[in-house]
């Protein structure tokens, strides 16, 4: 038996982390502690601890467990599943563990309803990936949704020391410790690690980089952990913090991320930096260009330049404000008709429409401006567009008023 099998825990209080849902006020621990199991669908990264408080749940109910993983499961082992609840194997009813929930389609998930809804199948399902994306939402409805969080680094710690004592086996705090770093706040990979060391002699942690065993980073290109990062890093770069910007760049990059970046940082310099330095946007367009041709390792240089330019620029959100203004009266069906004046005339007949009636061509007049209507008339007295207290917008705003007196 794997070791990480044979350290499983059997009781709450063993599980490693999970204080916000196992600790003495947490959800779960309540849970547990009451004569009722709900619904429940378990959200979090691998190996910290689903499947282990889902088997100490049915024990503890005395229900039948039936463990389903949705990547090989069909309608016909849900159906398989509802008949246990008419035998004398399923009389105290049947808990039904379905990991990865999020690969069973719409049908198969709603297949679940009919016998989660009546109570024959208490059901607890598992997903690393949000729920709220990927899960039908009258399966939601039914369930209550509890987050699982990577382990930290100490409480895993405290696991691999177990573990070795328990194989009679020395290791150094320093093995201990970039056991515990580099397993992602995953406890079986933790523990698959001490195994590893065990078979193969390994004590010291250079050994295990040798070995090829590096941080394990979250990482998943199409998923949650990956737009958590996207956000953290243009919410850092927003935030002007330098530091905070380049570190979340570098996580970005080490998971292989390259267009990603490139695509997030054009969208901050018009977005967050904007026309407070309309200048960043073509050095960031460059930089981001460059990186393209360079390739991963290399492009994370000019793509560093391009971060801590942005970061530290000064801000003006003025640009995405006046176009959202617009694109929300637009989608309300205001100002459908441009003032006649403003409408194409270069064509027979559009004299006689009225079309172009009225237009002034400002480049004849002083400081090539003149004072006529250009909006729709039902929405001619909106303002869209409020000038930055930047330096560059403040010298724009004053020198439209200077020249519109």
């Amino acid at each position: 038996m794997p070791l990480a099998d044979s350290m499983r825990p059997t009781t709450l209080e063993e599980v490693a982390g999970q204080r916000h849902l196992l600790g003495e006020n947490g959800v779960l621990r309540k849970i547990y502690d009451s004569p009722c199991l709900p619904n429940l669908i378990f959200y979090g990264p691998s190996g910290t601890g689903k499947t282990t408080v889902a088997n100490i749940l049915a024990r503890k109910t005395g229900k039948k467990l039936v463990k389903l993983n949705a990547t090989t499961a069909g309608l016909s082992d849900i159906r398989d599943v509802a008949e246990l609840t008419g035998t004398l194997d399923g009389v105290n009813g049947v808990l039904l563990y379905l990991d990865e929930i999020q690969y069973f389609n719409k049908k198969q998930q709603q297949s679940l309803l009919e016998f989660i809804e009546d109570g024959r199948v208490t059901l607890i399902a598992s997903t690393t990936e949000n729920p709220y994306f990927y899960i039908y939402k009258a399966v939601l409805s039914r369930c209550t949704v509890l987050e699982f969080k990577a382990v930290e680094p100490q409480e895993v710690a405290a696991v691999v020391r177990r573990a070795f004592e328990r194989e009679g086996a020395q290791a150094s705090e320093e093995l201990v410790q970039a056991i515990s770093q580099s397993c992602g706040g995953d406890v079986r990979r933790s523990l698959n690690m001490v195994e590893l060391c065990l078979i193969s002699g390994l004590t010291r942690p250079e050994q295990l980089r040798e070995a090829g065993v590096t941080s394990l980073m979250d990482f998943d290109r199409d998923g949650d952990v990956h737009y958590d990062l996207l956000s953290a890093f243009q919410k850092s770069v927003r935030g002007s913090d330098a530091d905070a910007s380049v570190f979340y760049l570098a996580k970005l990059l080490q998971g292989g991320d390259l267009i990603s970046v490139c695509r997030r940082l054009l969208v901050i310099a018009a977005e967050d930096v904007g026309l407070a330095y309309p200048g960043a946007y073509p050095v960031v367009k460059a930089c981001t260009d460059a990186a393209v041709q360079l390739g991963l390792p290399e492009a994370r240089i000019p793509l560093a330049e391009a971060t801590l330019l942005l970061a530290t620029a000064p801000k003006s959100n003025s640009a995405i404000t006046a176009v959202d203004a617009a694109w929300q009266d637009i989608e309300s069906g205001l100002g459908r008709v441009p003032p006649a004046s403003l409408r194409d005339a270069h064509y027979s007949g559009a004299e006689e429409l009225g079309r172009g009636k009225g237009y002034v061509y400002p480049h004849g007049h002083p400081n090539n401006w003149v004072a006529q209507q250009y909006l729709p008339d039902d929405v001619k007295e909106r303002v869209y567009y409020r000038y930055g207290s930047n330096r560059s917008e403040a010298a724009a705003r004053k020198y439209m008023e200077e020249i519109k007196k």
